[in-house]
């Protein structure tokens, strides 16, 4: 795999049963990566018109220190909003790009038809995971970190090269600010009030954080639509790729979880 271009828009290449190609999603990456992560993805919904774009301070914008995640979000809005007008936009995001998706959705009303959000860590990272998180900054800059980390997290063998060379890319100041806004908690206020309808999604071995933002988004948001997908862990758009664009084709063009997802326990409602 090679570093991508800074093209991040992917028209539909064949034409789809209901007009797909006039129905735009933007694939936002996770914390440790870039646009490239969406490579499977892009290539399975090639009836869709497709974005890619690396978020600031990541890829292609590594040099571009983001005042904050808000200064994210509104980025990737701009975007958004130079998608011609008569295509119905839907943002799914990753991990960090998770939290970004809702954030922008939060802060734009109306801009977006829907948001997916798969391992969005909503509620902060606190004790001893924070301090950890935080102290893993002091190394952000060594090549063995982000060896383990491509470990530890899944990457498949044939991207950990990429993944290495895309984290190491990365500022430490860009981290800094984001992680100074996230592990207090980024729960993205007026959401309820975007107009946008949302899948909240983690992985059933995703980390714990992230499962655990499932019960958050259940308990604030009634209206969302949240899921666990089984057996997956945090970067399971690579562990399954079919599965993962499987949901988003059934989410965007249905408006349902698609039905290898399963409710999280303990609430009656099919939500």
């Amino acid at each position: 795999m090679s570093l991508p271009d800074a093209v991040v828009h992917h028209p539909a290449r064949r034409t789809g049963a209901a007009a797909t190609e006039r129905t735009s999603v933007v694939l936002l990456h996770g914390g440790n990566v870039a646009s490239w992560m969406w490579q499977p993805q892009v290539e399975a919904l090639d009836d869709l018109d497709v974005w890619t774009p690396d978020l600031l301070g990541f890829g292609t914008r590594a040099g571009e220190v983001p005042a904050s995640l808000d200064a994210v979000a509104d980025d990737v809005a701009a975007t958004v909003a130079g998608i011609p007008a008569e295509h119905e936009v839907h943002v799914v995001g990753l991990s960090f790009g998770g939290v970004v998706a809702l954030r922008l959705a939060a802060r734009h009303p109306g801009l977006v038809r829907s948001v997916l959000a798969s391992g969005a860590v909503l509620d902060g990272v606190h004790g001893l995971a924070g301090a950890l998180g935080r102290a893993q900054l002091r190394v952000w800059d060594r090549p063995w970190y982000w060896r383990a980390q491509a470990r530890a997290t899944g990457v498949p063998a044939d991207a950990r090269d990429l993944f290495v060379r895309s984290g190491l890319a990365i500022r430490r100041a860009t981290m800094e600010r984001i992680v100074a806004d996230a592990y207090g908690g980024c729960w993205p206020d007026g959401i309820e009030r975007s107009g946008a309808r949302v899948l909240a999604v983690a992985g059933g071995k995703d980390v714990r954080a992230a499962r655990g933002a499932l019960a958050t988004v259940r308990r604030r948001l009634p209206d969302a639509v949240v899921r666990l997908a089984p057996g997956m862990h945090h970067q399971w758009s690579a562990e399954d790729p079919d599965l993962f664009s499987a949901m988003i084709r059934s989410w965007v063009l249905d408006g349902v979880a698609h039905p290898r997802l399963v409710p999280l326990p303990g609430r009656a409602r099919g939500r």
